[in-house]
């Protein structure tokens, strides 16, 4: 009810009493009408959208422009406030998720009386997603790298950031000018096809690696700690000319790490970058190093500051001693001794902190081992993760701690190296995490497996076996349970052979390994003998690890040998031979003996004791390594000797990158029960101890005129080399080719075989000689991915008149 019908019904009331009221009212109608009027043609004012929907939310929001996408999907993006309300920063964040989402080329919001109309414009459909003019990468590969998926929604934004991605995986496969176009071929009913368009071009190399401020090694030395290597004729076997940015960051720990175990303590790579030369087409690696000065050990000490520890009984474990350069590995390796040691002794959780006291005027660095008490903290779990092929247990049995034990930082560190140096992972890493209280603590063991297999081809030609070629195929992580299995045909110009081994490092859970071999070998007559032989059978060992550096190996073998011999050779009898019968040519007798002796059975029980303290098993430049060997056959069987060796190597590194070894060898074997020694478990000179002689040159001969007079094997011998080993210049040192220098000694004498018998003495003519040979030459050493492989050429010094030499020899597998 207006306000003028409201005066104009209390007037007419009035008008009945009071008259003058009514004049009165009449006047005030009159002048409230126009203005009721007026205020009825202005609308009501509308309410703001968040009064408008106190609760309502979603429901009074309006979608357009949908195809494919539904209309409460989109509606879900919008949150009302605290207060149920859709107030303009609520339309503001649902704005903003809906362009986010990715689902939508354009996305718009206005208001319409009581209602928001959200209008979308969808983005079209992958129907296909292609790449053209890939060969170096194969499709499966791209797709894992980019976003984009068939079927999914096209987003613009993300093709870009695709072909960004594509680019950069071809970079890392060393295609830094690989060109990644993306193409969007629209279809009917909103959909397209992405295509990316690739050109590779050819691959980019690295073409140099420069190291800017050293001064104690040479660059030539330095390429060859790092892993990453220079455009070459071997780089299509090598594959490490590939600018990996990973692999740069880690030879910058390799090169900083071979400072700090040389003295270098301050060394400091202070940067380790790739530019590319679009001149040469390839990377440029820059290492600058600020090497700092060389320091030596002055003061070398073991404290206890635990009661019950005595520090004098720990000393023996200190593998530092006063004068020598700053080894940091060798600071490492006392540490991990003597907390083993502690642990042995009854405190696990005393800690070895090594302190360290520079004087930088005198450039000596004194080292205080310290023992102190450290914090009573236990192994909770230990969570191993990313192993998908090798089993929990492989990795589990590297750490000498389990659950419950007392936390060993040591014992974990070298759990750490174990891993590494078993070649089943590209990467390991042992971390903690707090564990259900505080004295707990949980070992989180990361690796990622590799490849473990390996088949290789190999050719070649050997001074004693001629032309030769092998095949050979072994998995050193037989289905992922550690073991490793191998097998190898060999066949060359005199010699065949067949050889299955097997061997499981970890016996019934101990640090045992158990080996099994079984072997078949042929020989054939050649220039350097005139018999044959056969030799099959099998080997049973058992080897346990003394320590981190020694280890002791016990075995068992029984193996059937025999000698063949052309029968023109043997047509001669010793007491009276017809006449003529030389003519044709004749075996020496001890060669006639083992031939008509037939088939032996040997039955040996042997042990090896080994200690290998080399820096790098393959390619050494500092440490030692001997190998002591004895085997006694007679537990059966049908022969009857005792047999040592001795193999010992010295590396140090000389001047530069020259590294000086001597080796020493040594061995004696001796028939026992009255026995001859059988001919072929006696010792033959040749390369393998005296380069510059022929396979069997040197060593007790028969000189009886009309034989072939073979080398018939000796008892005793001895040998010497000292080598001076350097990288080729000009080479590129991740080549593996070395040059070396070297000069030989050794003696091989005392036959003791068949032909020693008096009856058969008067026809035989034994040169046995203590004669010393010697040799000097030069070598090419190539560390090749088919194994090492090796050319000498040697002058022979001395040597008695019967020998046989041969200066070049070709050589292939372990030297």
């Amino acid at each position: 009810m207006t306000i003028a019908r409201c005066i104009m019904r209390a007037q007419l009331c009035a008008w009945r009493r009071r008259p003058a009221h009514c004049v009165l009212g009449v006047f005030l109608t009159a002048l409230v009408l126009p203005l009721s009027w007026a205020f009825a043609q202005v609308p009501p004012p509308q309410p703001a959208l968040s009064d408008a929907l106190p609760s309502q939310g979603e429901s009074s929001i309006k979608v357009e422009g949908n195809q494919r996408i539904e209309p409460d999907t989109i509606r879900s993006y919008f949150h009302p406030s605290a207060a149920g309300r859709l107030d303009a920063a609520a339309l503001d964040a649902g704005l903003k998720a809906l362009i986010a989402s990715g689902l939508f080329q354009d996305v718009r919001i206005r208001h319409s009386g009581g209602l928001v109309i959200v209008t979308v414009a969808e983005n079209p459909v992958i129907n296909r997603l292609a790449f053209e003019g890939n060969s170096k990468l194969k499709e499966d590969q791209l797709k894992t790298e980019v976003q984009s998926k068939g079927g999914g929604t096209l987003s613009r934004a993300m093709v870009q950031t695709d072909a960004v991605r594509i680019a950069e995986l071809y970079r890392r496969s060393g295609y830094f000018d690989a060109e990644v176009e993306p193409k969007i071929i629209e279809l009917p009913r909103q959909r397209v096809d992405l295509v990316f368009e690739i050109v590779e071009h050819k691959k980019t190399g690295v073409k140099e690696i420069v190291f800017v401020g050293n001064k104690a090694f040479s660059s030539t030395r330095l390429k060859q700690i790092v892993k990453s290597g220079t455009t070459n004729l071997l780089s299509f076997l090598l594959n490490n000319d590939i600018y990996d940015a990973d692999r740069v960051e880690a030879d910058r720990e390799l090169l900083r790490r071979f400072y700090l175990n040389h003295g270098y303590e301050d060394v400091r790579i202070t940067s380790a970058g790739a530019s590319y030369d679009a001149k040469r087409k390839g990377i440029v690696i820059a290492f600058t190093v600020d090497e700092g000065p060389l320091y030596r050990l002055g003061k070398v000490d073991v404290q206890s500051n635990v009661g019950s520890v005595d520090a004098a009984a720990l000393r023996s474990g200190v593998r530092t001693a006063a004068g020598d350069v700053v080894n940091a590995e060798a600071v490492d390796k006392t540490v991990e001794n003597l907390s083993i040691e502690l642990a042995k002794r009854g405190s696990p959780f005393a800690v070895v902190r090594p302190h360290l006291d520079r004087d930088r005027n005198g450039k000596i660095m004194n080292v205080v081992y310290s023992v102190e008490e450290g914090s009573r903290v236990y192994v909770e779990r230990i969570n191993v993760r990313g192993n998908v092929k090798t089993n929990d247990n492989v990795i589990r049995r590297e750490f000498d701690v389990v659950e419950g034990d007392p936390l060993n930082r040591a014992l974990i560190d070298r759990a750490e190296r174990r891993l590494k140096a078993l070649g089943f992972f590209k990467t390991v890493k042992v971390t903690t995490e707090p564990g259900s209280a505080p004295d707990r603590i949980i070992l989180d063991v990361d690796v990622e497996d590799q490849a473990t297999g390996n088949f290789s081809i190999s050719g070649g030609y050997s001074g004693a076996d001629g032309v030769i070629a092998e095949v050979s195929v072994g998995e050193r992580n037989f289905l992922g349970t550690g073991d490793y299995v191998k097998a190898s045909v060999r066949y060359g110009q005199y010699t065949r052979g067949i050889d299955l081994g097997f061997v499981d490092p970890y016996l019934l859970g101990n640090r045992l390994s158990l080996g099994t071999d079984a072997f078949y070998s042929q020989t054939s007559a050649s220039t350097y003998q005139s018999y044959g032989s056969e030799t099959y059978g099998g080997a049973i060992t058992v080897g346990t690890p003394l320590t981190e550096d020694t280890g002791m190996q016990w075995r068992y073998s029984l193996y059937r040998q025999s000698v063949s011999l052309s029968p023109a050779l043997m047509d001669c009898s010793p007491a009276n031979p017809p006449p003529g019968c030389y003519a044709n040519g004749e075996a020496s007798v001890p060669v006639k003996q083992a031939a008509l002796a037939g088939p032996q059975w040997v039955s040996t029980l042997g042990y090896t004791l080994s200690y290998n303290g080399l820096d790098n098993p393959r390619n050494p430049t500092s440490g030692f390594r001997s190998d002591f060997r004895q085997d006694l056959a007679g537990l059966g069987g049908d022969v009857r000797f005792l047999r040592s060796t001795e193999d010992a190597r010295y590396y140090q590194e000389i001047a530069g990158d020259v590294v000086g070894m001597v080796r020493a060898q040594g061995g004696y074997v001796t028939p026992w029960g009255g026995q001859p020694l059988p001919l072929l478990n006696g010792f033959f000179g040749g390369p393998n101890l005296v380069r510059g002689f022929a396979p069997n040159g040197f060593g007790p001969r028969d000189l009886t005129p009309g034989t072939t007079q073979d080398n018939v094997g000796g008892t005793q011998y001895w040998a010497t080399t000292a080598e001076l080993q350097s990288p080729i210049p000009f080479i590129p040192p991740e080549s593996g080719l070395r040059f070396a220098a070297f000069a030989d000694a050794g003696s091989l004498w005392g036959y003791r075989g068949v032909g020693s018998t008096p009856a058969l003495a008067q026809s035989l003519n034994v040169a046995d000689s203590r004669t010393i040979r010697s040799s000097i030459g030069a070598s090419l050493i190539w560390d090749s991915p088919f194994g090492p492989l090796r050319v000498d050429y040697a002058f022979p010094t001395s040597k008695a008149s019967y020998d046989v030499t041969q200066r070049l020899h070709f050589g292939y597998g372990a030297f």
